[in-house]
């Protein structure tokens, strides 16, 4: 039994849809669009090469909003890098706040080898954040956000995949998540990131498993003896992610 249709659209390519045409989709059974938003701040869209600016995408998402088709925008924290964090988020809440989509689903920036954005880094040009800057970066984007729509952290990237809730109603409840996260001690939230990126935790109540937590110190210790940087070796841990 087939319960839903669903597809990928470029939000270029939803901007440039009359609204009579995507009712007519709509009409046909189409029920679900997902669109790659990742930031709502022109200078990343442009520094990213994504073809379309910030307007585009509230015209095109405004149109699928309006015809009936529920929406999902794929937001992308850390994008901006440490340059353009501040702007990118808060454009970003801007714009989803114009769209007002189904669904926004959250997909933190991870940069591998082989993409063109790492011959950027390597040359200075782009400067990652942390894990935990970009945990506030998505404290930040939720503290600004308007809209009644559900916000999901489904993805292994995603450093706190429990942030999840139906706004305004669980604002607060995804916030406390952050929060009581960034409020670790700083030896917890190093074992909660080394336990996320192995394979062994997937929300910070998990750090109550002694077990876990001793293999994992044990982990960061050898690692450290090594002369191992700890933000390179949890990047590395990521690239299998991908």
């Amino acid at each position: 039994i087939l319960n839903r249709v669903t597809v990928y659209a470029r939000s270029h390519t939803t901007a440039r849809k009359s609204l009579e045409e995507l009712k007519e989709l709509k009409a046909a059974g189409l029920d679900r669009i997902h669109t790659g938003l990742e930031s709502g701040h022109d200078p990343v869209l442009t520094y990213m090469q994504k073809g379309v600016t910030a307007e585009q995408q509230i015209n095109g998402g405004r149109k699928v909003v309006e015809s009936g088709i529920s929406l999902c925008e794929y937001v992308m924290p850390g994008l901006g890098g440490k340059k353009m964090s501040h702007e990118h988020v808060m454009e970003t809440a801007r714009v989803l706040n114009e769209i007002n989509p189904d669904y926004i689903r959250l997909r933190s920036l991870h940069v591998h080898p082989i993409m063109p954005l790492w011959s950027k880094i390597q040359d200075g040009d782009f400067e990652l954040q942390t894990e935990d800057e970009v945990v506030e970066e998505i404290g930040t984007l939720i503290e600004n956000l308007r809209v009644t729509s559900y916000l999901k952290s489904d993805h292994i990237l995603n450093l706190l995949m429990e942030v999840e809730g139906k706004l305004p109603e669980d604002k607060q409840k995804c916030l406390n998540i952050i929060n009581e996260y960034l409020g670790l001690p700083d030896e917890e939230k190093l074992n909660f990131k080394f336990g996320r990126r192995l394979g062994y935790y997937r929300k910070p109540s998990d750090l109550k498993d002694s077990y876990m937590h001793d293999k994992i110190d044990e982990f960061i210790t050898q690692s450290k003896r090594r002369g191992e940087n700890m933000d390179e070796v949890l990047f590395k841990l990521k690239d299998s992610f991908i």
